[in-house]
């Protein structure tokens, strides 16, 4: 079976304007305009308003940020993707959108909530993790914390692409740091992990270091810490499954049902 094409992904690392929808999406507009040819584009955990707890407010009007995501998308020929809070019968998300011309491709739902600053009290956690498919690609999406949790991350060969997004302060940036390239090594996959910059309402400081790792954990591409910009590169499978067959590390993983956890309540 011949391998995909490769891959052209693209994070967006931007300071976002704490609740300020309109003004974090002319932002991001313009920063799209710079891209170029790209397949994927990845933006921050919560990219139209920072991580926020004022949900009630804040959630509804995000349906106005899924029909932008839908319009960039019928415009340019990529797929766009990052995080929202999320309304849907009377629970909230923070929920992983990927849209692609003009259609939702993809959601997700965070399954590990952030209980240091009681995500726990305000969202409902996700209970699935999913794998979807963009040109050839198998895809996994997970959302900040979950970052920390290797089992939910655990590849028995059905991804390629393991996509972060966070909201990560400066203050724990090693654990991002390390955590990333230590999922990238143990999961053979590829990553790309997309944070913010600057001070959110909270006055936490977030410096970035979003980055783009191969299957073998060594990084192809960084940003500066604190700086808004692009991090991109081209991924290719064909380097991913020869890397698997080389050494065959997943092949000698534990067959433990790593993910057949009980659903939170």
């Amino acid at each position: 079976m011949n391998s995909p094409k490769p891959l052209i992904v693209a994070g967006l690392q931007i300071h976002l304007a704490w609740e300020e929808i309109d003004q974090n999406l002319h932002r991001i507009e313009d920063y799209l305009e710079q891209v170029g040819t790209v397949d994927l584009v990845l933006l921050p955990e919560m990219f139209s308003t920072g991580f926020s707890m004022r949900v009630k407010d804040l959630a509804p009007k995000n349906t106005v940020v899924i029909d932008w995501m839908k319009r960039i998308t019928r415009e340019r020929d990529f797929a766009l993707a990052g995080s929202l809070s999320f309304l849907e019968r009377g629970k909230y998300y923070n929920r992983f959108f990927c849209v692609e011309d003009g259609e939702i491709l993809h959601t997700y739902d965070k399954r590990h909530l952030f209980s240091l600053a009681k995500e726990e009290e305000i969202y409902s956690a996700g209970t699935d993790r999913k794998v979807f498919e963009l040109r050839g690609w198998r895809i996994c999406p997970l959302i900040c914390y979950d970052l920390r949790f290797p089992v939910w991350s655990k590849n028995r060969e059905e991804y390629d692409l393991l996509l972060y997004v966070a909201n990560w302060p400066e203050r724990r940036i090693e654990a991002w740091d390390v955590l990333l390239r230590a999922r990238a090594i143990e999961n053979m996959s590829a990553v790309i992990g997309v944070n913010r910059v600057g001070k959110d309402g909270n006055g936490v400081y977030h410096n970035g270091h979003s980055v783009i790792i191969d299957s073998l954990g060594k990084i192809i591409e960084e940003l500066d810490p604190g700086a808004e910009g692009w991090v991109i590169a081209e991924l290719r499978k064909d380097e991913i499954d020869r890397n698997r067959e080389k050494f065959g590390f997943l092949k000698d993983g534990d067959a433990f049902n790593c993910l057949g956890l009980p659903p939170r309540k």
